[in-house]
């Protein structure tokens, strides 16, 4: 009897401690759109998540029905599936990604573009055009949009002249940065991506261009616009551009939430060609989907729900390509982790508690326990932070948790009754209305 009353003792004796800890903390651990606590299930929070307390599950390949695509990891170039990822193909329109970065890196927005006859005549027949004619002057922003909504050739080509002088000379300038960029399998011979055997690409080389060309903010506000009023020219009066990339309508049944760019592609030679960019509770990927029968983009959801799926079960604290990886074993400098989880020992050989850790361009939390937030937190500002399973802060990214979509601002603190890219509206709860 009194050794189960020395037990009943110890435990609320333990229980009024942990509820004294809780009372003192500076961090609330519920976030958002749940009611449950993200440190009590230890679970991060997303719907989608396959990792648990009890460890991760085994995630099946996808099934491509198109003859090459790859899924790569935008933070770390890792490759998370590839299928005939090295294998060259015609690349059609997808071409047009690397056009617009180079013009971005080469030009102001405002500067006028003067088209040539050259630039919009050398077209084949069946091309897509904006039916610009020589004289036809237009601000760099305008052809942007002409180039990734309408995949307008006639614009490529006077945006290739327009930085380079000619078209065989920007196609010098686009092999030139695909190599500083990596590619190993990949020849430009135009701007546009029309047919041409010596124009070709591989998954794996257009997952890098896209990379890099999703690294460009103006880029990214362009290519994610739905409509656009294009002005009158010569030939044709004001007339509104659609995107083409069908993944970005709410509306359409391929709708995929959490889109940052993309690129369509068609010609006979290389078939259906896809590129898109996607972010999903701070994890940025890359699918692209090359000589495709009609089935691109059911391959690109397959390829972004298996990329997304793998990225949470595998991702480890401090798993970023700025960071180096926690220390083992435990109780060295940096990070360690036990049976609880990761925790930092700083160079006083003390261990962090309640306090930010800054390294490189990511920002941990450790909670008063002195183990590495994950998931919400509520600081003491009134501000929600979200941590990703790596324990790195989300900084400018979408955050999804039982169904409802959060942003967090460039300062890591979750905006609400904003409005984000000009057309997501955030209510006063920070939840997208959609």
């Amino acid at each position: 009897m009194r050794q189960k009353k020395r037990r009943f003792v110890s435990a609320l004796m333990a229980f009024a401690i942990a509820f004294q800890m809780t009372a003192y903390a500076t961090v609330s651990m519920s976030g958002p759109g749940t009611q449950e606590t993200a440190a009590a299930n230890n679970t991060t929070v997303s719907t989608n998540s396959t990792t648990t307390g009890t460890g991760t599950s085994k995630i099946a390949e996808p099934t491509i029905q198109s003859e090459g695509a790859v899924v790569i990891d935008a933070a770390t170039g890792t490759v998370l599936y590839g299928k005939n990822q090295n294998t060259r193909y015609y690349p059609a329109s997808i071409t047009k990604l690397m056009t617009a970065l180079l013009v971005l890196e080469n030009c102001q927005l405002g500067d006028t573009v003067t088209f040539s006859r050259t630039a919009t005549e050398n077209l084949e027949s069946g091309a897509v055009s904006l039916k610009l004619t020589e004289g036809d002057k237009l601000t760099v922003e305008q052809c942007l949009y002409g180039l990734l909504l309408k995949s307008a050739n006639d614009v490529a080509n006077g945006l290739a002249e327009k930085v380079s002088g000619s078209v065989s000379g920007f196609a010098g300038l686009m092999n030139q940065k695909a190599a500083a960029l990596g590619c190993t399998g990949t020849h430009f011979v135009n701007p546009n991506g029309l047919n041409d055997s010596n124009h070709y690409t591989t998954p794996y080389d257009m997952a890098l261009i896209a990379r890099a060309a999703f690294q460009n903010d103006t880029l990214r506000k362009i290519d994610t616009t739905l409509s656009y009023k294009f002005p009158a020219t010569k030939n044709a009066g004001e007339r509104t551009i659609t995107m083409g990339h069908k993944m970005m309508y709410s509306t359409d049944s391929r709708y995929y939430p959490g889109i940052i760019g993309g690129k369509t592609g068609y010609t006979s030679k290389a078939g259906n060609t896809l590129v898109t960019g996607a972010e999903k509770n701070g994890v940025r990927l890359i699918a692209v989907v090359m000589k495709s029968k009609s089935t691109h983009y059911a391959d690109t959801k397959a390829l972004l729900d298996y990329g997304f799926a793998k990225s949470t079960n595998t991702q480890e604290p401090g798993n970023s390509s700025d960071i180096a990886q926690p220390a083992a074993p435990a109780q060295k400098k940096g990070w360690n982790q036990d049976n609880t989880g990761w925790y930092y020992i700083k160079d006083d050989n003390t261990k962090a508690s309640g306090e930010w850790l800054q390294f490189s361009d990511a920002t941990y939390w450790i909670d008063s326990n002195g183990y590495m937030a994950t998931g919400w937190r509520k600081y003491n500002n009134g501000a929600w932070y979200y941590f990703k399973s790596s324990g790195v802060m989300a900084k400018n990214t979408w955050i999804e948790d039982n169904s409802k979509w959060f942003y967090l601002g460039g300062e890591g603190y979750m905006l609400k009754d904003t409005i984000i890219d000009g057309r997501y509206r955030l209510n006063a709860e920070g939840v997208w209305i959609q």
